[in-house]
């Protein structure tokens, strides 16, 4: 096997680590790293629950005295700045690592390049950009926060046979089936926090959390549109205010029901518009955005171009009379998005697409 097959297995399975921890390491990204040795992996990390410790720290440990003279692969570039923790490049000098494979160079200011220049400075030989579109995409939200000043938004959609998202008055309706709302919970898993519009929060009175087993504890942070504060004190979201986070937008000077939403534990912020929110959320350290509904809040930041990924569930299910319209299907699509991922779900179809560059389709 070439030096270059060989570096490309080792990185993808290290990105495949780093994306068991995705949505649950935050404000950190979930890194994945690889201490290989003769051809042997020696060493494992992915960063932990929570966001420490870091990939690194975890893999030398693993590898112990096998990491003298070893590879390291790693899916981001390792740290350089003094935190909570000391900086990975200097725990990777520390062990003896030969050599260093990095598939993405880290965009934070306190690192952007200055983990690779201490390693080489340490005459380690560093490779950079192994698999590094895979790991971007695996990144995606952590690097679209770093770069771009807001979470990565995306915006998932389940959509009847005939193009419709609901009935109007009808609350939920089942669009898609088990597999498919399995699949759901999942993606919840991987997200930071959820978005929905008070017009769903009042119509379907959902509660957003990840409901299967062993991933109880990975329900985001549920946030509501609601300028006039209009979201019920009984609603489910409220009420489970204590258990999950709930934070509620408003326009300035809002009261509706916001004292008695206070008192339930849902914290209400003052926002003059989406983009204000997607800053505060940023600079929250949340990274994806997941928003789940409805109609006019899709349609919003379609128009806004502020979605970055699309998750396109197809049903089966006709709605008929009364139907609330998608403004999506797959045979109209948003423009400047690409097919990137197509799945079948039991009798549901699921179509991933994600933004092109602007040069790519203006």
């Amino acid at each position: 096997m070439s030096i270059t097959a060989r570096d490309e297995t080792f990185m993808r399975e290290a990105i495949a680590l780093s994306l068991t921890h995705v949505g649950r390491t935050g404000p950190n990204p979930s890194v994945g790293c690889l201490i290989v040795k003769d051809g042997e992996v020696v060493g494992r990390g992915v960063t932990a629950l929570g966001g420490r410790p870091h990939a690194e720290p975890q893999a030398i440990a693993e590898a112990g005295e096998k990491a003298r003279g070893a590879t390291a692969y790693v899916t981001l570039e390792p740290c350089s700045h003094h935190g909570k923790t000391p900086p990975c490049a200097n725990a990777i000098i520390h062990a003896g690592i030969a050599r260093v494979v990095v598939a993405v160079a880290d965009p934070d200011p306190r690192v952007s390049g200055q983990g690779l220049k201490i390693l080489a400075d340490a005459d380690i030989e560093v490779t950079i950009g192994v698999l590094q579109k895979d790991a971007r995409r695996a990144m995606s939200g952590y690097l679209t926060r770093q770069t771009k000043g807001r979470p990565q938004v995306i915006l998932k959609l389940a959509v009847s046979a005939d193009g419709m998202l609901g009935r109007k008055g009808a609350g939920q309706v089942a669009i898609t089936g088990p597999e498919a709302r399995e699949e759901v919970h999942r993606l919840r898993a991987e997200s930071d926090a959820i978005l929905v519009g008070i017009g769903t929060a009042l119509a379907d009175d959902p509660e957003l959390t990840v409901r299967l087993p062993g991933l109880e504890g990975a329900s985001p942070q549920r946030i509501v549109l609601d300028r006039r504060a209009e979201l019920p004190a009984s609603s489910k979201l409220a009420r489970s205010a204590g258990a999950v986070p709930v934070l509620v937008a408003v326009a300035h000077g809002a009261k509706g029901n916001r004292a008695a939403l206070a008192e339930a534990g849902v914290e209400i912020v003052e926002l003059d518009g989406v983009e204000e929110l997607l800053s505060a959320l940023a600079r929250r350290g949340i990274s994806t955005l997941m928003v789940e509904g409805g109609a006019r809040v899709a349609s919003d930041l379609l128009a806004r171009g502020i979605v970055d990924r699309i998750y396109l569930y197809t049903g089966q299910t006709i709605v008929g009379d009364g139907g609330i319209a998608s403004p999506i299907t797959y045979s109209k699509m948003a423009p400047g998005f690409t097919l990137v991922e197509e799945r079948t779900l039991g009798s549901d179809r699921l179509q991933i697409f994600d933004r092109l560059p602007a040069s790519a389709w203006l």
